[in-house]
């Protein structure tokens, strides 16, 4: 068994490396073939793997709800993963996946699970741009290159959304309070892969009465920062002069959010710009690694007025480094 320690450094050195760990599993037969594709999940999403435990069905429940079960002594709900996506299990779902994430707990019913991966973000290819989308939010090639085994990434945020409708996060604008005070002619530049992540971000700052730039990938973001401070050069210009704040996921293809917030920080046109790591893996060794990259602040997915309110803090004092929200499931 890891200690924290040891968990700490090894994620340190792949956070270092724009690389991550992808746990495989199996969810059964595809609709209408008899393949048995590879899906993946974050392995710092899993809590724990276990056989398959006794299921109380819940009245009322999605239909993709098995029920609850209790987990050493937390009740949890149970989601067949398998009726989510189409897929047929030859011998049900035989496993469980207990989860952490977006502050919550729940676990995820699959036929097996196969390894666990390492990998480069260039790896990882976003499911928009690849014209698949649904439920998977990006592609994995497991041999790097063309022509290898692919993996779909499940979109667990919007999984999670659909079917339980209580973890559905809303923007209320009586609520988020008042209008952000960004400098005139600047605008956040947000960059998430997830398509109802990407809503709940606009509508926020929307509500806050706030323009936004917004990208799917961490390296459509730095592409577009560098672009942006081309622009901004030839007409005497900074950078900082257009972009008030950068608001990033952690996981996304290409290049994650530890690596784009590392590469604005360590570079001289970007570092005075702030940026925000807004991200569905909350908790205290995320702290750490957001700080060690030289995030300005952290807050967990998705609480619209506890955004607006790190927001706010952010662009008023600039001040390094913040948390809010930065709880464990």
């Amino acid at each position: 068994m890891r200690n924290s320690q040891q968990e700490i450094d090894e994620r340190s050195n792949l956070i270092r490396n724009n690389q991550f760990e992808l746990l495989l599993f199996r969810l059964g037969e595809a609709p209408g073939t008899d393949q048995r594709e590879l899906y993946g999940i974050n392995v710092f999403k899993v809590r724990e793997i276990l056989e398959m435990p006794h299921v109380v069905p819940v009245v009322g429940a999605d239909p993709n709800v098995l029920g609850v079960a209790d987990i050493r002594g937390q009740v949890i709900p149970v989601i067949d993963l398998a009726g989510r996506v189409g897929c047929t299990p030859r011998n049900g779902p035989r496993i469980l996946m207990v989860t952490e994430f977006q502050r919550s707990t729940q676990g995820f019913a699959v036929e097996e699970v196969d390894d666990i991966a390492r990998l480069d973000w260039k790896q990882v290819l976003s499911a928009e741009a690849s014209a698949v989308g649904g439920d998977i939010t990006s592609i994995a090639r497991l041999d790097g290159d063309a022509g290898g085994r692919l993996v779909q990434v499940l979109d667990v945020e919007q999984i999670l959304r659909d079917v339980l409708p209580q973890h559905a996060a809303e923007v209320n604008p009586e609520t988020i309070g008042p209008n952000l005070k960004l400098p005139e002619g600047t605008v956040i530049l947000a960059a998430d892969d997830s398509a109802v992540a990407r809503t709940l971000i606009e509508q926020g700052l929307q509500a806050l009465g706030a323009p936004v730039l917004m990208t799917k990938t961490g390296k459509e973001a730095w592409e577009r920062l560098e672009t942006i401070a081309k622009d901004a050069q030839s007409k005497g210009q900074t950078a900082h002069d257009r972009v008030a704040l950068v608001l990033t996921d952690l996981e996304m293809p290409e290049m994650d959010g530890f690596t784009l917030t590392r590469n604005i920080k360590g570079d001289p046109r970007f570092r005075s710009i702030p940026v925000v790591i807004h991200s569905s893996l909350s908790g205290t060794t995320n702290e750490q690694h957001v700080s060690r990259v030289g995030a300005d602040a952290y807050v967990a997915k998705f609480v619209a007025e506890e955004l607006a309110d790190t927001l706010r803090r952010v662009l008023r004092t600039g001040a390094r480094f913040d948390t809010h929200a930065a709880v464990s499931a």
